[in-house]
């Protein structure tokens, strides 16, 4: 399963990606407002990986988990994910995640639209949705850069190094207006 968008590439994640994926989780600047935390070591990283590639055998897909890398170089810029409900509300949950060195150049923001289009054209969700922590604001903005509404406040879900954080939900219904 690979999706593509103008600048990126979004290829299903294989082992060999755990290397990357590794240096993404590790890195202090991602996990400011990950759940996941810094891995104590590769064995670690393995084992959050596995059920996503486990999972891409299944018949009844939950969770689809991607790199992305850039079309031109095929560096690995990040990861991104949908979860699925599996169920008659046909929703789906988006996630992204980049190394520092390429934020604030419209990379999230066309990860998020290119997973929004996956979701409607080819899983025909109904709704899909993103969580982001209060704090996040370069994030927050990216959803509603991709056609995103904030539905509410999830107060304090999000363990966080020990704390508790609140989140912000917010969602896209396939009747909305969309512009990609």
């Amino acid at each position: 399963m690979e999706l593509e968008s103008e600048r990126l590439k979004l290829q299903e994640v294989r082992w060999d990606d755990l290397a990357d994926i590794h240096r993404l989780h590790s890195n202090p600047e991602v996990d400011e407002y990950n759940t996941l935390g810094i891995p104590k070591n590769m064995e670690e990283t393995r084992e959050v990986v596995r059920p996503m590639i486990d999972d891409q055998k299944s018949e009844k897909r939950k969770t689809y988990f991607w790199k992305i890398t850039t079309r031109e170089t095929e560096e690995f810029i990040g990861i991104a994910g949908m979860n699925l409900s599996l169920n008659r509300f046909k929703l789906g949950e988006i996630y992204y995640k980049l190394l520092p060195s390429y934020w604030g150049n419209g990379y999230a923001t066309e990860v998020s639209k290119t997973l929004i289009r996956f979701g409607f054209d080819n899983l025909k969700l109904h709704k899909i949705e993103a969580g982001v922590a209060t704090g996040n604001i370069a994030s927050m903005r990216v959803l509603e850069k991709s056609g995103m509404t904030r539905e509410g406040l999830r107060r304090k879900i999000l363990p966080i190094r020990g704390e508790w954080k609140d989140n912000y939900h917010y969602a896209i219904v396939e009747d909305d207006p969309m512009d990609y």
